[in-house]
């Protein structure tokens, strides 16, 4: 913070400091950001100078038939696969934070190993164990693929959320007569939730932007929207993908202001004074 007291050098740390963070997040942002002017362009090609802005591509992205389908599948599959992570993923960041036992660390690792392994060796593991299932190009096993990855995330999140918890409550709780699944229902579930929440987000996340298992997994008819925005840049250049990524842009920033409102939110409910 900036005060009256600083000294020279201080002070021009401290404006130094935040032009350099300006500069690497306009470095970070920038060629994102790039690609939402060109969505609006009237040609045919994505160049600058745009000559005429239009709505054409948005327009060719909602009627057509391979764009929709896409977009289907992915509203089918990531609310699934967020689903299934935020279940398991609370359960077993309840049971490792609260037991105490061998091999703890060991299983954390291999929990939240599909976050730091590369998405690639996942994508052909999934699909050497889901192949002789039978769960090749079909939804459920794109949809157990995407809710592998996603799980880690509401593991940390909610295991960050646990750090701060109050058994006492739970005690006080079945102590009044109340069940393990009635007191975790009643009280623990709500006093967590915005953990769970915020990794249930990272994991819806994860999967409808994820394209490499899906391109192991999914066939032509479970493509997903990022699958097709791939498939567009290798056979088709086309302005509909900035259109495409636009409103991808769009639904990530919408994210992030969930995701900041539910932090700033559980940190009211840390810090309010009791009573």
């Amino acid at each position: 913070m900036l005060t009256p007291y600083m000294s020279p050098i201080e002070r021009a740390w401290y404006y130094a400091l935040r032009i350099i963070c300006a500069l690497v997040l306009l470095f970070l942002v920038l060629p994102v950001l790039v690609i939402v002017p060109l969505s609006f362009t009237s040609g045919t090609f994505l160049v600058y100078p745009i000559q005429e802005y239009s709505l054409r591509w948005y327009h060719d992205f909602f009627s057509s038939a391979e764009w929709m389908r896409s977009l289907k599948n992915s509203l089918i599959v990531a609310p699934a696969a967020t689903l299934l992570a935020m279940v398991f993923g609370t359960l077993a960041a309840i049971g490792l934070t609260r037991g105490e036992f061998r091999g703890k660390a060991l299983i954390m690792s291999l929990v939240i190993s599909p976050m730091v392994v590369p998405v690639v060796i996942v994508g052909v593991a999934c699909y050497l164990a889901f192949a002789p299932l039978g769960f090749g190009n079909s939804y459920l096993g794109l949809i157990v693929a995407h809710a592998v990855l996603g799980v880690p995330f509401v593991i940390i999140t909610v295991s960050a959320t646990l750090q701060g918890f109050n058994y006492n409550l739970v005690r006080a709780a079945a102590s009044l007569g109340a069940s393990p699944l009635t007191a975790f229902r009643r009280v623990t579930l709500p006093l967590i939730a915005p953990g769970v929440i915020s990794g249930a987000l990272f994991a819806f996340a994860t999967s409808f932007d994820e394209v490499v298992v899906t391109l192991f997994l999914a066939g032509p008819e479970q493509a997903t929207l990022p699958r097709q925005m791939f498939s567009g840049i290798r056979e088709n250049l086309s302005p509909t993908i900035a259109a495409a990524a636009t409103l991808l842009i769009g639904f990530s920033v919408v994210l992030l202001l969930t995701l900041e409102w539910l932090r700033g939110r559980s940190e009211k409910l840390r810090t309010a004074p009791e009573g």
